[in-house]
């Protein structure tokens, strides 16, 4: 099975020997492998050699990230706010077409309170969103 063409595979070639598909193990190599990732995308049109590397690269460089770089979860009030801004919603219009209760939502926004069991339902389904999103915080203290 053939994935790329004789041209597209000189390109892909070349972009390997410039900077190697290999596991990234350091802050230095992961830095290098941006500057790559910048420069193949600052490229108005990459062919398919440049493409299948970029992919590639940026694969490795989510693993490592992933590995060295974790985000820590985001607060339940972070979370909602968030949500709320990305719909453009406001906390009444939020308590309108969910039927959850104005003073809950505020402290959920304040952080005096988490989200409850009885609440992430009817979040989840008015942001369309799998209900873990809300569960990452849910027994923390």
């Amino acid at each position: 099975m053939k994935l790329l063409s004789k041209r597209h595979q000189d390109q892909y070639l070349e972009l390997v020997n410039e900077l190697p598909l290999v596991s990234i193990t350091s802050e230095r190599h992961l830095d290098v492998a941006q500057d790559m990732v910048d420069r193949l995308t600052n490229q108005d049109k990459l062919d398919g050699g440049s493409q299948a590397y970029l992919n590639a690269l940026c694969d490795l460089i989510i693993v490592y990230e992933d590995q060295h770089h974790q985000l820590p979860a985001a607060s339940d009030a972070g979370l909602l706010r968030h949500l709320l801004e990305a719909k453009g919603v406001t906390q009444n219009q939020l308590h309108k077409e969910t039927g959850l209760a104005k003073s809950g939502i505020s402290e959920f926004l304040s952080g005096k309170k988490p989200f409850s069991k009885a609440m992430i339902g009817p979040l989840a389904a008015y942001f369309h969103v799998p209900t873990s999103v809300f569960t990452a915080n849910i027994g923390k203290k």
